[in-house]
């Protein structure tokens, strides 16, 4: 379980009274870890009565080739400043360079919040 709340600790590093409960709307939930391989999505309730579809693992990106939009196969994640293990486990996030089928590109969406990848072609 993760709290989203306020700190527990002042900014002196004293400790705060604890006065009342978690709100639900305080709970963070784990990263999705979006893959590649065959597309998976799983939709989450947010607040407000409002949804979320999650990537969990998708092989298909929306890359911005200057003037126009093309939908093109993922490779491979070829970098990720988030986390170089991410690299290795093939994990897209916002900012990851991955290899497509027109090029190398710059992911610019968040495909754990959103559910898809769009990417913008690197020169």
């Amino acid at each position: 379980m993760q709290d989203q709340g306020r700190s527990t600790r002042k900014r002196t590093g004293g400790r705060l009274k604890h006065t009342r409960n978690r709100k639900k709307h305080e709970l963070g939930r784990s990263p999705t870890e979006t893959q590649v391989g065959e597309p998976r999505f799983r939709t989450v309730g947010v607040r407000g009565n409002a949804e979320k579809t999650r990537a969990l693992a998708t092989n298909v990106a929306n890359v911005n080739t200057g003037g126009e939009t093309v939908t093109t196969e993922i490779e491979d994640v070829v970098e990720n400043d988030a986390n170089p293990n991410y690299v290795r486990r093939n994990i897209i996030t916002k900012g990851a360079v991955i290899e497509t089928g027109e090029g190398r590109a710059r992911v610019t969406s968040r495909p754990g919040q959103t559910g898809q990848v769009n990417a913008v072609l690197l020169e």
